[in-house]
C-alpha cells in the first residue's frame, strides 16, 4: 500500500489542470483503476490477513478521495477566477441596439379606421377568403356574364363556384341574410381580397380592402357624404376637403367616386395629386334596390349605403409610400420605418 500512495503523491505533484486530475481518477479509482484492482484481491487474501488489508485499503481510498476533492476544489475556483478575469464586464461600455419590432403600417391603417367606426357605432365583421360566386357576385346584381366575372380578373379554384373573393362584399351580403329580423345593420369588412392582376409599383394581386355598410329607414347620400367626410378628417386632417363624382357600380344606384382635397398642397396641384388638387379615395353609393331584395329587405321600407376602398392606397398616400410592394416584401430597410410611419 505504501508503494502505491508514495506514486500517487507523485502522481499527484505533477497534476496542474482538471482535466489530468480527473484522468488520475481513472487511473486509480476506475474500473480498471489500481486501487480498484487492490480491492478485487481481497477475496485471495487468508482471512487473518483480511482485516489488516481491509482496513489499510480504506486508509488509500479517502487519502485519494481527500487529495482529489482539495485538487478539484482548486481548479474550479481558478476556473473561476480566470473566467472573472477575461470575462467581465466592463458596465461603463455604451449599449447596444437591438432591432425592435412594429405592428405592419397595413395593420395600424386598419386599427385607426376600426378604432373610427367602432365610435360611431359600427360592428366589424370578417368572411371566409374562399367564397362562393353566389355571395361574391350574384346576391350582389352582377349577373353571369358581367366583365368583373372574368376568370382573367377573378382566382376561379372551382368550375365557376367557388373562388378567392375580389371584394369584402360578401361579408357584406352573409351580415344581411343572416340577420333573420331585417333590422338596421351598421357594418364595416376589413380583410384580404384576390383580382389577377400583375403586380407592379400601384398594383397586386393581393390587397386589403375596407368595405362599409349601413342598411336602415331612411337612409340618404347626405348620411354617406357626411360618414366619408369624418373619416377623411381622421385621416389626412381636419382642413380636408371631401368631394363625390357620378360612377358606376352595380351593386349602387347612384354610385360615386369620392375624393379628398390633397393634404399636401391644399388643392394648388402638386405630385401627390398630380397637380389636380384632389386624391381618389374610393367607391360608394345608395344599395342598390335588387342587392337588398336579393337578401331579404324590402326597398321600399330600407335603404343604405356603402363604399370601399385600399387599405394600401390609404397608406400609400398617407405616409408618402410610392411602392406598393414595399408592404408584402421582407425589406428591413423598408419595415425598419414602419413604426415611425405609424406614430
Amino acid at each position: 500500500m505504501n508503494d502505491v500512495k508514495e506514486r500517487l503523491d507523485a502522481d499527484l505533484s505533477k497534476t496542474n489542470t482538471l482535466e489530468k486530475l480527473n484522468e488520475l481518477k481513472t487511473l486509480y479509482m476506475g474500473k480498471k483503476g489500481i486501487i480498484t484492482e487492490l480491492t478485487l484481491k481481497i477475496k485471495d487474501l487468508p482471512n487473518e490477513e483480511k482485516r489488516e488489508y481491509g482496513k489499510s485499503l480504506n486508509e488509500l481510498k479517502n487519502y485519494f478521495n481527500e487529495k482529489y476533492d482539495k485538487l478539484k476544489e482548486f481548479f474550479d475556483m481558478e476556473e473561476v477566477r480566470n473566467r472573472l478575469k477575461y470575462e467581465k464586464v466592463d458596465v461603463t461600455l455604451p449599449g447596444v441596439n437591438v432591432s425592435v419590432g412594429a405592428p405592419h403600417i397595413l395593420e395600424k391603417v386598419v386599427e385607426e379606421l376600426e378604432e373610427l367606426y367602432l365610435s360611431m357605432g359600427y360592428d366589424v365583421v370578417e368572411g371566409p377568403e374562399v367564397e362562393k360566386d353566389l355571395y361574391n357576385f350574384e346576391m350582389l346584381n352582377l349577373p353571369k356574364g358581367h366583365p368583373a366575372r372574368d376568370a382573367q380578373d377573378t382566382f376561379y379554384i372551382k368550375g365557376d363556384e367557388i373562388l378567392l373573393r375580389s371584394q369584402t362584399s360578401p361579408v357584406q351580403v352573409r351580415t344581411m341574410l343572416a340577420n333573420e329580423e331585417k333590422t338596421g345593420i351598421r357594418i364595416i369588412c376589413p380583410g384580404k381580397t384576390y383580382r389577377r392582376d400583375y403586380d407592379d409599383a400601384t398594383h397586386s394581386h393581393q390587397f386589403t380592402q375596407m368595405e362599409g355598410l349601413v342598411v336602415d329607414k331612411e337612409i340618404s347620400l347626405s348620411d354617406l357624404k357626411g360618414t366619408l367626410d369624418i373619416m377623411a378628417k381622421k385621416l389626412f386632417g381636419e382642413h380636408v376637403e371631401t368631394r363625390f363624382r357620378s360612377s358606376f357600380y352595380p351593386f349602387t344606384e347612384p354610385s360615386v367616386e369620392f375624393d379628398v382635397s390633397c393634404f399636401k398642397c391644399n388643392k394648388k396641384g402638386c405630385n401627390v395629386c398630380k397637380e389636380t388638387g384632389w386624391i381618389t379615395i374610393g367607391g360608394a353609393g345608395i344599395v342598390h334596390p335588387n342587392v337588398l331584395r336579393n337578401c331579404g329587405y324590402d326597398p321600399e321600407k330600407y335603404t343604405g349605403f356603402a363604399f370601399g376602398f385600399g387599405i394600401e392606397r390609404i397608406a400609400m398616400i398617407k405616409y408618402g409610400i410610392d411602392d406598393i410592394r414595399v408592404f408584402y416584401t421582407n425589406d428591413l430597410r423598408s419595415c425598419k420605418s414602419f413604426d415611425k410611419r405609424g406614430e
